[in-house]
């Protein structure tokens, strides 16, 4: 038994009052989500720690990833790197970025003889000679840069920070240094998050299973905010340029159907990530940007379809043309997602970490962009054609 029967005509019109409710209610469901609870944020966009490990012996990533959650780190990214002479090649991002809270910044700075302003100190262990100038904390919570007037002895400011409670140096003879030509500024080297997780995992799978870290690096929250604000301006500038090219290619009262379809589906993948508390990171928004893609090509297809049959059944109103262009793409629009969601569905089902999310995005991307392309986009055209185009020869409908 055929699906769609050639040449049936649906009534999809009739549909459009209640599609638009349907619309409606999820645009502004997922956008109250998204002002209210917020998206979870990943590495990328809230900042975090980076680290990069080469394992001695065989580690898969489920079994990182199990061993990082154990020891209290959350739910950390793992990336596979391609090492042809290392198969156990991992980048691990953390969303933890400082190993130091602002009461532990407070005690190292009274140990430092640097507290806050209107506290007062010793002055047999904190002489006005020894008192620095300025402590400046790194955003990644590794470096303590202390500025002093003159030369300080390298000994007294270690065992000024060795006297700080929960507060550990690098290992490593040179955490504490000299970090300027006239000596009068010291870097002090702390264990960072990245060291506490490398630790953490030593204790886990052991020491001869986790090597030194290849690379520690940090991305501070002020960072995450540009990059996060980039990735935003990327999906409107994507959305303009669509109603350039609709523009172009067809005429002005095909814009609005498209750009509020589009948005639409944005808003929706949106929400479904806040609803799911999914971690959005830049896979995230390149998974956005498919699913505009994807909805643009699903809708171009239908407009072509207007387009032509405006040209070969003149003497049909537009509401009827609507009809007939979606009834004749139906068949493809619905073969095509199909499609689409048997591909991406194995990926959410036995897909790990980054790929689950992008596959995740990509599922309900491609059901919202198949319901507007069919009861959105469409009626929303012919909606603009009535109100917006003035010289449009149609008969009454049939």
């Amino acid at each position: 038994m055929e699906l769609f029967k050639p040449g049936q005509v649906y009534d999809v019109m009739r549909m459009g009052p209640v599609a638009a409710g349907v619309g409606l209610v999820l645009s502004i469901a997922s956008l109250v989500a998204v002002i209210l609870v917020g998206p979870n944020y990943g590495v990328d966009f809230k900042g975090g720690t980076e680290v990069e490990l080469a394992f001695s012996k065989p580690v898969t990533a489920s079994e990182l990833r199990e061993a990082a959650a154990s020891t209290g780190f959350g739910r950390p990214e793992i990336i596979a790197v391609s090492d042809a002479r290392n198969a156990y090649h991992y980048l691990v991002r953390l969303r933890e970025t400082s190993a130091l809270d602002a009461d532990q910044e407070a005690t190292l700075r009274n140990a430092l003889c640097f507290p806050r302003e209107g506290a007062s100190l010793p002055s047999d262990r904190c002489p006005d000679d020894l008192r620095p100038t300025d402590v400046k904390f790194s955003p990644g919570g590794d470096r303590v840069t202390v500025r002093y007037r003159e030369k300080p002895p390298l000994d007294r400011v270690r065992a000024e920070v060795e006297s700080a409670k929960g507060i550990s140096l690098r290992s490593g003879e040179d955490n504490i240094r000299y970090a300027s030509v006239t000596g009068d500024k010291v870097d002090v080297l702390l264990r960072s998050r990245g060291d506490l997780f490398v630790e953490a995992l030593r204790k886990k799978l052991g020491a001869d299973t986790v090597p030194a870290p290849l690379r520690v690096e940090w991305l501070g929250p002020k960072a995450g905010a540009q990059l996060r604000n980039n990735a935003i301006r990327s999906v409107g500038v994507a959305i303009v340029m669509v109603s350039l090219y609709l523009a172009v290619r067809f005429d002005i009262t095909f814009i609005p159907g498209c750009v509020i379809a589009l948005l639409h589906d944005v808003l929706v993948v949106l929400g479904a990530f806040v609803v799911s508390r999914r971690e959005f990171s830049v896979s995230s928004i390149a998974a956005l940007l498919t699913v505009v893609g994807y909805s643009l090509a699903d809708k171009v297809i239908v407009y072509d379809r207007i387009r032509e049959n405006l040209r070969i059944r003149a003497g049909r109103s537009f509401k009827a043309v609507v009809n007939i262009s979606v009834s004749q793409t139906l068949g493809r629009t619905v073969v095509t997602s199909g499609t689409v969601l048997l591909s991406v569905s194995a990926f959410l089902v036995w897909g790990t970490g980054v790929l689950r999310d992008f596959a995740f995005a990509m599922v309900v991307g491609v059901l919202v962009a198949t319901f507007s392309s069919i009861f959105v986009a469409a009626p929303l055209t012919e909606w603009a054609s009535r109100r917006f185009t003035l010289k449009r020869s149609v008969a009454a409908e049939p």
